[in-house]
């Protein structure tokens, strides 16, 4: 349930936490966070956070930020092996216990890094996904892993909540793409689908020109993935009945809080091409009620 490696905005990703900086998959160490957990939580995030600013901040060129990224990956498997890391020390020690501690896969943590890097790649090659199963894949990677990782640490293991968590965490993602497009494109982030844009009679270069005449299919497209995003949390959602306690309560306003950012792409007519949608502390109080009246949301808001 996350954040992911994507990271532009603060939103809705990472469910089960608090929010601590700015990865936005990581809500960490929260107050809804059992305090045994809120140290493995906190190292988990700045293990994200730090590997997303290495592939996101500064002025690096691509390979300078994946030969930082190969030292990071290096680093992480010294620490997990016991062995001393001179760089990153003050942030793999924490890591590499809270690993030992609560038994965590260190593959989830390798496929983070695998996103950043991929993040690199592409954005340097200007690569345009081709259709959804890609997308999903890359969320494989960026996405899914916190999901998994904050269920370990709850003690949730079985296949269909790994499932629904996957499908809660996938869909946090897209919706964080689709809130952003307008960030994303001047950045050469390219997540607009190949085939969807195709069906719709669209390039992406379409979303960056002041044309009224394509308001009409650029709307429709982003309707359509909005749309599919928001399946995909309701197909996960149940998951809120199996994530004991006060963190069961946190991945609802997580559930909630994705389909409300939703809600506020279709209320501007699906054009967040032209401007980053969020929430603010005014979506609180409704976040709070239908978490409280509707933990396993049902409804379709078009």
């Amino acid at each position: 349930m996350p954040q992911t490696a994507h990271s532009p905005s603060a939103n809705t990703r990472m469910p089960l936490g608090g929010e601590v900086g700015h990865y936005e998959n990581f809500p960490v160490a929260s107050v809804l966070c059992p305090p045994r957990l809120r140290p493995a939580v906190a190292a988990l995030y700045h293990f994200a956070r730090t590997a997303d600013d290495i592939a996101d901040e500064g002025t690096a060129d691509a390979p300078q930020r994946l030969a930082d990224l190969a030292a990071y990956r290096a680093a992480l498997d010294a620490a997990l092996a016991g062995q001393p890391t001179a760089r990153w020390a003050g942030l793999f020690g924490p890591l590499a216990q809270a690993v030992r501690q609560h038994a965590l896969p260190p593959a989830l943590l390798h496929d983070l890094i695998s996103a950043f890097e991929q993040d690199v790649r592409h954005t340097a090659s200007g690569h345009r996904y081709a259709d959804h199963a890609e997308l999903l894949a890359y969320c494989r990677l960026s996405a899914n892993p916190v999901g998994r990782l904050l269920l370990h640490l709850y003690g949730v293991h079985d296949a269909q909540a790994l499932r629904q968590s996957d499908q809660i965490c996938s869909a946090l993602q897209l919706i964080n793409f689709w809130q952003d497009i307008s960030v994303d494109l001047p950045r050469q982030r390219h997540y607009l689908p190949a085939d969807a844009l195709a069906t719709h009679g669209l390039t992406v270069e379409d979303f960056s020109r002041d044309d009224p005449a394509l308001d009409v299919p650029r709307a429709a497209l982003v309707r359509e993935l909005c749309g599919q995003a928001r399946e995909l949390m309701l197909a996960g959602a149940p998951l809120v009945r199996q994530v004991p306690g006060r963190a069961g309560w946190e991945l609802r306003l997580v559930v909630h809080g994705g389909l409300r950012v939703l809600e506020r792409i279709a209320a501007m007519g699906h054009r967040s091409w032209q401007q980053r949608v969020k929430l603010s502390p005014a979506d609180a109080p409704r976040l709070l009620w239908r978490a409280w009246r509707q933990p396993v949301p049902t409804s379709r808001v078009r």
